[in-house]
């Protein structure tokens, strides 16, 4: 009988300290991630970011180009060319006027956030879609493109 009194008090117990610990995990599972800080990297960086869809879509894909050396995703090279040629300007990146893109909307938002010699970048934009956002953006934001590996 002492046996069962003694669990009884232990069950009483732990339901008291129940709440406590399922609002002790929520606040910790609540509490925002921190952001990799990417400000002691050398010469010229930009994290990149490209979402299909609207913006509250789950098909996001980012990367972050560093240029020097360029390296960051297949066309890192040329993406960093045509980003040094506007001096890192992503609103000023010379376009391909000649191309032409169809008329379908399917959503796609970039994000271009770092450093430019030395400037900070913060760029944000939705285009129609994938024509229209490398005929305006060139290798910038092309992170699709497949990985063509060494041999």
């Amino acid at each position: 009988m002492t046996y069962f009194l003694n669990c009884l008090r232990s069950a009483k117990a732990v339901r008291r300290a129940l709440p406590a610990a399922a609002a002790l995990l929520l606040a910790a599972g609540a509490a925002p991630a921190h952001a990799v800080s990417h400000d002691g990297l050398p010469g010229n960086w930009l994290q990149l970011t490209v979402t299909r869809g609207d913006v509250r879509s789950s098909d996001s894909r980012g990367t972050l180009l560093l240029c020097d050396p360029p390296q960051g995703h297949s066309r890192a090279a040329e993406a960093c060319d045509v980003l040094a040629r506007a001096d890192g300007n992503v609103e000023a990146l010379a376009g391909d006027g000649s191309r032409i893109c169809p008329l379908i909307y399917a959503p796609v938002t970039v994000r271009a956030q770092g450093q430019w010699n030395g400037r900070p970048v913060d760029y944000q934009r939705t285009f129609g879609n994938d024509c229209e956002r490398e005929a305006l953006t060139g290798a910038v934001f092309a992170l699709d493109d497949e990985v063509v590996p060494e041999v």
